[in-house]
């Protein structure tokens, strides 16, 4: 196992790009079990023969449709008439956009493309110095795959066979918590350190300006309404929420608000195929990956190796933490699910007794930080090429951010009630 292990880094070292990388590494581990190489391409396209998978697309096909049809716009001017009073009002706001972008989008890196697009050049106008607001845009980001729905949880859920409507419901209470610390964070800052612009307060101007805001964006608002009360009431599965997303995206896009021309929407199919494709890719040849692991009984040893280790459940999910934090900071978030999902997950469940759901949301919320944690966050990248700054500049910053994310990781962590309360 250990030599599967670091002949995936070593390729991964050689910039062998990350699927090629997964194929490559498995196919001696088949030569030594003599496992005919036909297995690989039964393999590859049987990880991708799954109704549950069909959502990735669908979310990042919405996602598109989201940022040209004027949706994502019109729920930027809810989230600036709610907080436009308060100084770091709309650092605030871009947390609170996040927050609503996420109920649709399913992914961290739209999301941090879509409001940092945005919102950082309206943040330097109001003298909000770049790196901060490339930092604010990166983790709050990291939502997007936290609240339901997310692309995320439901790849952990095909993987590790765990409800993906459970995943969902559970990844509610915790995106709140991650949100409103956030908010927090950037309105104390700004505070601190004079961000911004501060706009007097008064109740009917402000009343006026959130009725026009919410008369314009009404119909984005239903969005999420639509996809996760679908969701959770019964009425359609997670999958088929996908299908309905990109439906009432295209028809608010083209036929409501106008800003799709019909001889778009090629380009914008084209754009989230070619998306699309990168990330099932990834899906199908970390399938590869983690097939060779299965041959290596990689999950057996490693659950005998932490029993000796520890046999207190607490420490096995500092020890989860630490570890997934590490991975996340080197590797792609799908990747990592595929590999790690399987060889943890049932560990946790049989030798610790920790509940599959609880369990998949730690996981998810690691990863989903390792997106904001150099030297390979994706956010991270984002934010600094739509704010035009170097990593260098964004790190001081961006400290104080990860620290209040491994600090709601900790609350979500230890106390499962959090997670599992709207389960129950």
């Amino acid at each position: 196992m250990l030599g599967l292990v670091l002949l995936l880094l070593a390729l991964f070292a050689a910039s062998v790009p990350i699927a090629l990388a997964l194929g490559l590494a498995a196919v001696p581990t088949l030569l030594a079990r003599n496992v005919p190489l036909i297995a690989i391409p039964q393999v590859v396209f049987e990880s991708l023969d799954s109704f549950a998978l069909m959502a990735l697309p669908l979310y990042v096909l919405a996602g598109r449709l989201m940022q040209t049809g004027g949706i994502a716009a019109r729920l930027v001017g809810v989230a600036k008439a709610l907080v436009s009073f308060v100084r770091g009002g709309l650092a605030a706001a871009v947390v609170l956009t996040s927050m609503l972008f996420a109920t649709i989008s399913g992914s961290s890196a739209a999301t941090a493309a879509a409001v940092g697009s945005m919102l950082i050049p309206e943040m330097e106008k109001q003298r909000y110095p770049r790196p901060f607001s490339a930092a604010t845009t990166a983790s709050s980001g990291e939502l997007g795959v936290i609240i339901p729905p997310s692309m995320a949880m439901i790849l952990y859920g095909v993987i590790t066979n765990v409800s993906i409507t459970d995943l969902f419901i559970a990844g509610i209470l915790p995106g709140l918590l991650i949100g409103g610390s956030l908010i927090l964070t950037v309105i104390l800052i700004s505070w601190l350190r004079g961000y911004g612009e501060v706009q007097p307060f008064r109740p009917g101007p402000w009343a006026s300006g959130l009725l026009a805001a919410l008369r314009r964006g009404v119909l984005s608002l239903l969005m999420p309404v639509i996809i996760l009360g679908g969701i959770f009431g019964g009425v359609f599965t997670a999958t088929e929420a996908a299908a309905v997303a990109v439906v009432y995206a295209l028809f608010l896009g083209v036929v409501v608000y106008r800003e799709i021309a019909p001889r778009e929407l090629p380009a914008i199919f084209a754009r989230a195929a070619v998306t699309s494709a990168v990330v099932m890719i990834i899906v199908a040849f970390a399938a590869m990956f983690a097939f060779a692991l299965h041959l290596l009984r990689a999950p057996q040893q490693i659950g005998a190796l932490l029993s000796t280790v520890t046999s207190d459940p607490l420490v096995f999910l500092l020890l989860v933490n630490m570890f997934l934090i590490v991975v996340g900071m080197f590797m792609e978030t799908f990747a990592a699910i595929i590999i790690l999902a399987p060889i943890l997950a049932p560990i946790a469940a049989r030798v610790y007794g920790i509940d599959p759901v609880h369990f998949g949301l730690i996981t998810i919320v690691n990863l989903a930080v390792g997106m904001v944690t150099p030297p390979v966050g994706v956010n991270l990248f984002i934010a600094c090429g739509v704010a035009r700054i170097t990593m260098e500049q964004l790190m001081r910053p961006l400290a104080v951010f990860l620290a209040v994310l491994f600090a709601n990781l900790m609350i979500i962590t230890y106390v499962p009630g959090l997670s599992l309360a709207l389960l129950r």
